[in-house]
């Protein structure tokens, strides 16, 4: 019977014996163990009963998909599939978590306690710019991860699976979800080591932010079908012949670069699609028996192994010398271990080779999880405490601080899942770790709080050295401090902790609380002097003319004199006529237009909508509005400011739209990079100007070494007319790079 005969009731059975039938294919499942996912499943099926998803089909058969995530692509166990079936039951319906603790027991209930939502009803909102449900939803799961790292593994299960199905949300909430899965799931899972998922969610969130690029990238990737099959003959071919020759027992994967990685390279090194030269790999895997080695002892063989696979593929293949990496002498921090190198094929084609054993893969392909399923198999073996549960305990402190702000600490823990590790030593001789790049600050903060507000410098082996100074590992350091010195905003980019970073905040913050009081009563008088009405709007507009990001902020600077009574009768038009310097504008440059480009949902019309500086929106971009006290900014979907604004609050994005029909000019900009050459200039702002017929507002050109590199903004009328130009300056002889600011 296929599946469009099936009633729903047989298709909800069907989904559920092949959760079992992978929970056995996994491991041993005892009569317990079934009986208890079966137990979850009749929970979860009655509970939902009644439920429906967007897409229309039953409810009950996302907690399935889930539960199938996490037993067949992550490998977790009977817990896992239990918690999954269950994992929306406390939030949505009436179950509670106590009656998942009396059935299922203690850490049953504490997992599907952390995957669930915080309500939003006991929530005690700060009512400042800063609070973010959001935000206080992450600072939960990853507080309940440090107690049980399965609660993360789910958690990105059930991302995984809403990501696969998101097509039947609101265009909003599409946007909303795809910024909170790139803002915080995907930095997740490539700390976790769990590659596949993260590579899947980096391209389903590019279909949703940038689909037009997505889809053309992935037409591109399948018309080089042909080319593949090439590589399997001329290339694929010699490499088996060889590993069957040499005895080895070996299994062999071959991949494409996934869609999103294949843009990452084209933005990052301002490369054609031509020219990406890893777009297919190969990965060897190595069959070898631990039998009555120590753990020691095998990895040395495999180490050795790998390294003669590696010798036969080079001594077949001429080599990238500056693409090998040696990640088994030296293993990532998620526990990550494998030989890459990159060789030419017969047809031109640079290809990645990947060698690893099969442990290594196991490792590879489910990260992290790897090492709870061995400790779930060998409850009484002793193991080594794994890398992520070190990054678990390092977080934890900072997390339980319940009175630091959650978007604050989210931001603080992102900025340390892809970081590098060096190890500093103190005068006695202890060993600090910290991230890469961290400076003398970051290292004086890393021992006390104390000696970090009060440090001026440090000794460097024995060399005095400012306190911005980057340290590398292996250097000895005694820090400098004088009583006289306090924390000052400057210090904000002299650091790279979240340690330091969140000590520098506490400091100026509570600096600037002490003078609130005062600035406030500086504003009432200068509005009672002026004889205006103090009101939230006008708070809002001196805000925005001032730049400042919150009412502390602005407060702050009126008290300290930052901000003057002039600054604030220029803000509200009182201050006399000044003469003002005047700038020429060249015919068919942009006009202020009378009325938006944009057209906004009913809700906000009554908001002025205008372009984000930050990403300079022309009209063909896919856009998002989100509103920004009185106004509405306009972003494109794929800006990062835009993606981290809808991670951290979802109830500020309007749907908006190009309003049709106008033809307005908007100022963007191109970088470039070029061989220097005699003419250049004259033959790039003649293509501007006479062949796309584009008013230039700016043109700068630097060259060094034989090397031009460039910036020039311009007016343009819609995306075609930055595109074309984009094409036309790529044509031009010795010009490398040409990318969208």
């Amino acid at each position: 019977m296929s599946t469009e005969q099936m009633t729903e009731d047989q298709q909800v059975q069907q989904k559920y014996d092949e959760l079992i039938a992978a929970c056995r294919a996994t491991q041993m499942l005892s009569t317990e163990e079934e009986l208890s996912i079966f137990r979850a499943f009749n929970i979860a099926r009655n509970a939902h009963a009644d439920t429906r998803r967007k897409s229309g089909e039953l409810y009950i058969f996302h907690p399935l998909a889930v539960a199938m995530i996490a037993v067949s692509e992550v490998g977790l166990g009977p817990i896992a599939a239990i918690c999954a079936l269950l994992h929306d039951v406390v939030e949505d319906t009436d179950v509670t978590l106590d009656n998942i603790r009396a059935i299922f027991g203690d850490r049953a209930a504490r997992i599907v306690d952390g995957v669930t939502k915080i309500d939003k009803a006991t929530m005690i909102a700060e009512q400042n710019d800063d609070f973010s449900s959001q935000a206080e939803n992450y600072r939960k799961i990853l507080l309940a991860m440090c107690d049980d790292a399965y609660v993360i593994f789910l958690k990105l299960c059930d991302r995984l699976h809403n990501m696969r199905t998101l097509g039947s949300m609101k265009d909003t909430k599409k946007l909303a979800i795809s910024s909170e899965t790139q803002y915080f799931y995907i930095p997740l899972a490539h700390r976790l080591g769990l590659y596949a998922i993260k590579t899947e969610l980096d391209d389903l969130v590019m279909q949703y932010t940038n689909p037009d690029k997505y889809t053309e990238i992935k037409d591109r990737i399948s018309q080089t079908a042909a080319t593949g099959q090439k590589l399997k003959e001329c290339f694929t071919k010699p490499i088996l012949d060889m590993l069957d020759a040499s005895g080895l027992k070996y299994t062999v994967k071959t991949r494409v670069k996934s869609v999103y990685s294949c843009w990452k390279k084209m933005q990052n090194k301002g490369v054609p699609f031509e020219e990406i030269f890893d777009l297919y790999a190969m990965r060897i895997i190595l069959n070898l028996e631990q039998g009555e080695m120590t753990p020691e002892s095998f990895h040395k063989v495999e180490k050795e192994e790998c390294f003669k696979v590696y010798a036969l593929i080079t001594s077949l293949f001429r080599p990238q010398p500056t693409r090998f990496r040696d990640w088994i002498s030296n293993p990532k921090n998620n526990g990550y271990e494998s030989l890459h190198t990159t060789v030419m094929s017969p047809i031109g084609r640079w290809v990645e080779v990947q060698i690893r054993t099969k442990r290594m893969d196991q490792i590879a392909e489910k990260g992290m999880a790897a090492h709870f399923l061995y400790k779930e198999a060998h409850p009484d073996e002793p193991v080594q405490q794994s890398p992520v549960e070190e990054w678990l305990q390092q977080i934890r402190t900072s997390l339980e601080d319940p009175n630091k702000n959650a978007l604050d600490l989210v931001e603080e823990f992102k900025e340390n899942l892809y970081t590098k590790e060096i190890y500093i030593f103190t005068p006695k001789g202890k060993t600090i770790k910290l991230p890469a790049r961290s400076t003398v600050l970051d290292f004086a903060y890393a021992i006390h709080t104390d000696l970090g507000d009060h440090c001026i410098g440090a000794k460097v082996n024995a060399r005095v050295v400012p306190i911005g100074y980057r340290l590398h590992s292996g250097e000895q350091v005694q820090v400098l401090t004088s009583q006289k010195t306090t924390p000052n905003e400057s210090w904000l980019k002299e650091v790279q902790t979240g340690r330091a970073k969140e000590h520098i905040k506490d400091f100026i913050r509570n600096q600037k609380r002490d003078r609130r009081e005062e600035g406030e009563q500086k504003l009432a008088d200068f509005f009672r002097k002026e004889k205006l009405h103090k009101t939230a709007d006008r708070v809002a507009r001196l805000k925005r003319f001032t730049a400042c990001d919150s009412d502390i902020e602005l407060y702050y600077r009126i008290a300290i004199g930052q901000i003057s009574e002039d600054d604030m009768r220029q803000c509200f038009h009182l201050s006399k006529s000044q003469p003002q310097l005047l700038f020429l504008r060249q015919p068919g440059d942009l006009e202020t237009p009378t009325t938006s480009p944009f057209l906004t949902d009913g809700a906000h019309q009554n908001l002025k909508a205008e372009p984000a500086t930050c990403c300079k929106p022309v009209q063909g971009d896919r856009v998002i509005g989100i509103v920004q006290d009185d106004r509405i900014l306009v972003h494109r979907t794929n800006c990062p400011a835009a993606i981290n604004e809808m991670a951290s609050h979802e109830d500020r994005i309007v749907r908006t739209r190009w309003r049709p029909g106008e033809r307005i000019s908007f100022l963007t900009g191109v970088t470039l990079t070029a061989i220097d050459r005699k003419g250049l200039l004259q033959e790039l702002t003649g293509i501007i100007s006479e062949a796309m017929d584009l008013n230039m507002r700016a043109i700068t050109l630097e060259a060094s070494e034989g090397v031009a590199r460039g910036l020039i903004m311009l007016y343009v009328h819609s995306l075609n007319d930055l595109e074309g130009l984009i094409s036309q300056l790529r044509a031009i002889e010795g010009v490398e790079q040409v990318q969208r600011v």
